[in-house]
């Protein structure tokens, strides 16, 4: 299953990446834009596990290029304790509104990873905006049976322009 998610993922990619006017660089101009982000909702891919899909919490995004932003924030994770995290958000593409790129970061509060730990993960993510308010799509990988994937849905809302 996930196999076929990944090439039909590609499949959908490659005519978007050929296309010039759709697919663009976002050029890493300077900013100065503060973000108050929600916790998450997540659509699992193990659904037989029994996982928490209601991950409220409350974030922040300070981005201070075009590009890239600091992110930081605590939520309710899957396995029902608390998570904090910190990182860098760089979107450099976009595909019409979309800004796609990764958030590199450090999550802790998973008991099956790290015993509760800190550890580093890098997740795909694409984003759209509409004048004051975005979302944050976030397509988190499973890690053997520490960490369960799926696709994760932040609100967020610009208090600064």
């Amino acid at each position: 299953m996930k196999r076929l998610i990944f090439i039909l993922a590609l499949a959908g990619a490659a005519p978007l990446a050929l296309a010039d006017d759709i697919f663009t660089r976002i050029e890493p101009a300077p900013l100065k834009q503060f973000w108050v982000d929600s916790g998450f909702a997540t659509v699992h891919f193990d659904r037989d596990k029994d996982l928490n899909g209601a991950n409220g919490g409350l974030g922040a995004e300070y981005r201070f290029r075009a590009d890239l932003a600091a992110t930081a924030g605590r939520f309710y994770n899957s396995d029902r304790q608390y998570s904090n995290y910190a990182g860098v958000i760089w979107q450099p593409y976009s595909v019409g509104p979309v800004r796609l790129g990764f958030v590199a970061a450090g999550f802790s509060g998973y008991p099956h990873m790290r015993d509760g730990g800190w550890f580093p993960a890098l997740i795909p993510m694409a984003t759209i905006e509409y004048q004051r308010f975005g979302v944050n799509v976030g397509f988190v990988p499973s890690y053997k049976d520490r960490l369960y994937g799926g696709v994760s849905v932040q609100l967020k809302f610009r208090l600064t322009e």
